[in-house]
């Protein structure tokens, strides 16, 4: 069996992070290997608070699950400093297998849940290990230059965009550009799309798949599941992805 380790926060509501990679990795039918960053206090309606995993229990768990499991794959998601960056990019830097970043810097009802120093080490050290960063619309105007000259392929997140249609433009190192259009769903219940699709990915990569048809699999397990969650009602906010 494929294994998947997952690098990121927890999500105590099961919608995001943690809890929901490990569902989204399952459903794939690999195996799912954890690395918490931090603990989060959120819910369907947003973060009330988080609270950062001390770095060396991160390179604790990290040493850990690379010493003993053979990873197929690697999904990173909230990190939420410059020391927790540096001990995860130090356990990667021998890791020979395809990474994926989701660089979850502010909720979407507008916590921070990155500080600012860490946000140019990763753009520094930790993007030249990515074979993929997922950024949304908003993250993606704060990395302007690095996606303006690319170390790594970029997947551009339409989400956010006042269109009909939600196009992700994939750029890869070499300027090269492809694009996903799918219709955009009307749903209230969108609560961890970005580590939902990001944990598809890295998935389906993990199953053989370049990096492309990686991309369009799990462009069409997120639009399957926000379809299938429009109607149900769990939580008072944004509800979570159904997988």
């Amino acid at each position: 069996m494929e294994i998947v380790l997952t690098i990121a926060g927890s999500d105590p509501s099961g919608g995001a992070g943690i809890q929901q990679d490990l569902k989204v990795i399952t459903a794939h039918g690999c195996y799912g290997a954890t690395v918490i960053t931090a603990l989060t206090s959120q819910n369907t309606r947003g973060v009330q608070s988080s609270m950062p995993v001390p770095p060396d229990v991160v390179a604790s768990q990290l040493q850990s699950v690379l010493s003993d499991l053979h990873l197929s794959a690697v999904k990173i998601g909230m990190i939420p400093n410059k020391a927790v960056a540096q001990v995860i990019v130090e356990a990667l830097k021998t890791v020979a297998v395809p990474i994926i970043y989701d660089p979850v810097m502010i909720s979407t009802s507008g916590y921070e849940l990155m500080t600012p120093d860490a946000i140019t080490y990763i753009a520094d050290h930790l993007f030249p290990l990515c074979t993929l960063v997922t950024p949304n619309l908003p993250e993606a105007k704060r990395l302007h230059d690095r996606i303006t000259h690319p170390q790594t392929a970029f997947l551009i997140k339409g989400g956010h965009a006042d269109s009909m249609q939600m196009t992700d433009r994939l750029i890869m190192p070499d300027g090269t550009v492809c694009e996903f259009t799918t219709e955009k769903i009307p749903s209230r219940n969108l609560h961890g799309t970005g580590c939902t699709l990001s944990s598809a990915i890295a998935s389906n990569m993990a199953l053989g798949n370049a990096l492309p048809k990686a991309i369009s699999l799990a462009k069409e397990f997120i639009t399957a599941a926000i379809r299938r969650s429009a109607d149900i009602s769990i939580g008072q906010g944004s509800g979570p992805l159904q997988v």
